[in-house]
């Protein structure tokens, strides 16, 4: 997470202070807000090692959220297991949904728009199974019998749930960070760059990029399982719809997509736009989302190594320095 200027050190300092100053906060709806925002940060980051990384540019990873917040809840509210088994199988099934769409979709050659639109497919076919078949709960959903208590995980204290939503963004973002920076991340960039060159140097591309699907699925299947632990609630739109795929990839590309940072930065900044823009305008609904597209247009255009390539031009130590925040 090696941060390269005083304007990168400067915005991770504000992201932290922030969610610091959540604790501080004198309305406890600030830490809702964040809690929200750091469930999302979570999908975020798992698009980031596929569209950052390996320029894998996904429009579909609800599939994987869902996957992993759907197979949690089966076998919780359907077989009756406990809370922390449907945990470990919500990450399995999401990594095992990422891995199937992957070695799918590249056995068959697909990258760039094609991909992008067998991903949303997917997630599209997932959502009308689950509001069709009665083991997933139709179109009513499936709904957890509350019973607090860490056996369960369920957690009535706001702040301890706080605490361990910033503890598991900490803990995937340190994950992400290894991932860059080791052999395999930079076989993945290498794909990203030019595929064609990384085959002739002899990396199995193909299997690097299923291998990222795969990791990318179970940060998505956890992002899924957050979700579902924390409203002890899911139906197929809430976790399946097309509104979990946007913000699974605009927050990266806002806060710079292939980066550490940028993923939560991007998010918790959007999260906070959106926020502002409801209680300023409240008889405006949906504003939130027109003010996402013309940020993500202005950001494409304009800022295209996002928040964190942008403030990496203010003080940079070393001149001309890839970015690695």
């Amino acid at each position: 997470m090696r941060l390269n200027s005083v304007g990168q050190i400067a915005l991770v300092a504000a992201a932290i202070a922030y969610l610091l100053g959540v604790y501080f906060a004198s309305s406890p709806v600030w830490m809702g807000f964040t809690i929200n925002a750091l469930i999302v940060a979570v999908i975020a980051l798992s698009w980031n090692i596929t569209g950052g990384f390996g320029g894998l540019s996904s429009f579909g990873h609800a599939a994987m959220y869902g996957t992993g917040a759907y197979a949690s809840a089966i076998l919780q509210v359907k077989f009756g297991l406990n809370a922390w088994i449907g945990f470990g199988a919500g990450i399995l099934a999401g990594a095992t949904m990422g891995a199937f769409i992957g070695a799918l979709a590249f056995r068959y050659g697909l990258r760039g728009s094609y991909f992008a639109l067998v991903t949303l497919a997917f997630a599209e076919v997932l959502r009308i199974c689950a509001s069709s078949f009665e083991f997933t709960g139709g179109g009513s959903g499936l709904q957890l019998t509350l019973t607090p208590g860490i056996g369960n995980l369920q957690i009535n204290d706001r702040t301890v749930v706080y605490t361990a939503l910033l503890i598991v963004v900490a803990a995937v973002m340190a994950l992400t960070a290894l991932i860059k920076f080791s052999r395999f991340g930079a076989y993945l960039i290498a794909v990203r760059e030019n595929e064609d060159a990384a085959r002739a140097l002899g990396i199995d591309t193909y299997k690097i990029k299923v291998q990222a699907m795969a990791i990318s699925g179970a940060f998505g299947g956890l992002a899924g399982v957050l979700y579902l632990q924390l409203w002890l609630f899911i139906d197929s739109t809430v976790v399946y719809g097309s509104a979990v795929s946007v913000e699974a990839l605009i927050g990266p590309i806002i806060g710079g997509a292939g980066t550490v940072w940028g993923p939560l930065l991007g998010t918790l900044g959007l999260h906070l736009l959106g926020e502002g823009a409801k209680h300023l305008l409240p008889n405006a609904p949906g504003l939130n989302f027109v003010l996402y597209a013309i940020v993500l247009i202005c950001a494409l255009r304009f800022l295209p190594q996002g928040l964190v390539g942008l403030a990496g031009r203010v003080g940079p130590f070393k001149k001309k320095e890839n970015d690695n925040a």
